[in-house]
């Protein structure tokens, strides 16, 4: 292995080579440029650096790692190299950052891309080039719908799986009224729709709702403006992640909002999170996750396997760029090539169940993968038997409802 750059600071940004030895240019047959490239566009630098950042570059890597073990001399990807560029939570230069990847560093996939806006645009870019997008880190749900192209995928969660577990479950369970805040980008705001109406068809209200500035380091305006509202809101909805739930937690604890009787859900909490924060700042608070390391064995096994590498546990977007990573490397194998067409269509359809993926399908209407869910709650310290131990899985959300049942009519693939 071997660390390389190019101009336009993708070194500065963390770029990595895995696999065999040797760059562009060697091997060859059906496979394109030499090898296969991997890229991983994330934020490796913001708010949303430890929820996935250079961590999932390294889970690439070890997805690249298990292919070649599986397959040997077999494989048909007889080189293939994992790169990764920082994104920087802005759309403009995740359109400019995957341009690059694509065209002068031959990238047959892009893996992650968090952060919805930058989503939607690199998904512009997959439309045009015609190369393979692979989306974990979004949770938009307008890229299996208005926004959805041949080749672009959506792998791991989405606002609707988001809202339709905690939402729904907590409104269900006595807390009708709701006061949303959220980030104003597309994320945030594609968050509080589904949540809404999740929050309104288990029987409860919203409030309010506000968008927050993003990203951003102080929400004393809108946590002391929740007690205060008519109706008073039982529960304070927070759409945001990574470092702006960081400090919002915080900021919520300050101002002692719990003791108020406005209790905190949260849209998307991750280890990452959970862990910057402590678990009694979260304790008993309930959300809905994708993946959680310590599930059953075969979690833990690949979880063992990253913290012997990277020192500590994944975040369940770490586990799905994994996952997603060695499922495009598996459709390159029964495709026999790395021709995105062919690519796309052994994807399109394919069932999924690995250390990431439980009852998994691609659906081939909309490129959204359907899998199991869950409903988590935070530990208390009291709870912890071992470092990371803070989530507990109160129960499993069936693939079929977790997601949504019917493709959007708004999709044309």
């Amino acid at each position: 292995m071997r660390i390389t750059g190019w101009s336009g600071g993708l070194a500065a940004a963390g770029l990595l080579l895995a696999g065999c030895g040797g760059g562009p240019g060697g091997g060859g047959g059906a496979i394109s440029d030499g090898g296969v490239t991997l890229a991983v566009l994330n934020d490796q630098s913001g708010i949303y650096a430890d929820t996935s950042g250079r961590s999932s570059i390294e889970a690439v890597k070890m997805a690249v790692d298990d292919y070649k073990a599986k397959y040997g001399d077999k494989a048909v990807a007889k080189k293939v190299e994992v790169t990764g560029a920082d994104h920087q939570n802005k759309p403009e230069i995740a359109n400019s950052k995957a341009q690059e990847l694509y065209d002068r560093q031959h990238a047959d996939v892009i893996l992650d891309v968090p952060t919805s806006s930058a989503a939607l645009a690199v998904a512009t870019v997959a439309k045009n080039k015609k190369k393979v997008f692979i989306d974990v880190g979004a949770a938009s749900t307008e890229l299996e719908g208005k926004a959805c192209n041949k080749y672009t995928f959506h792998y791991g969660y989405n606002s609707y799986m988001l809202a339709h577990g905690t939402g729904t479950e907590v409104t269900k369970a006595g807390a009708k009224n709701w006061y949303i805040v959220y980030p104003d980008y597309a994320f945030g705001q594609d968050m509080t729709k589904t949540f809404s109406a999740a929050i309104k068809g288990a029987g409860g209200a919203v409030v309010g709702s506000d968008p927050t500035p993003f990203p951003n380091d102080n929400f004393s305006t809108f946590l002391l403006k929740a007690p205060g509202l008519d109706p008073k809101p039982q529960v304070l909805g927070t759409m945001h992640a990574g470092g702006d739930l960081v400090n919002l937690v915080k900021q919520y604890n300050e101002y002692k909002l719990r003791d108020k009787n406005v209790t905190l859900a949260i849209g998307l909490l991750l280890l990452s999170d959970i862990h910057s924060l402590g678990p009694d700042a979260l304790a008993g608070t309930r959300y809905t996750t994708m993946w959680t390391w310590n599930f059953d064995e075969k979690t833990r096994a690949w979880a063992d396997k990253f913290q012997a590498k990277l020192g500590k546990r994944p975040t369940a977007n770490m586990a799905a760029n994994y996952s997603a990573a060695l499922q495009y490397l598996e459709a390159v194998q029964r495709a026999g090539t790395d021709n995105a067409d062919k690519v796309v269509a052994q994807l399109e359809g394919q069932k999924v169940e690995d250390m990431f993926v439980r009852n998994g399908t691609i659906r081939a209407q909309d490129h959204l993968l359907l899998h199991d869910a869950y409903l988590a709650e935070v530990k208390g310290s009291a709870e912890v038997k071992e470092p990371y131990d803070y989530e507990k899985v109160l129960n499993t959300i069936p693939a079929a409802e977790a997601f949504q049942p019917q493709p959007d009519p708004a999709c044309k693939l």
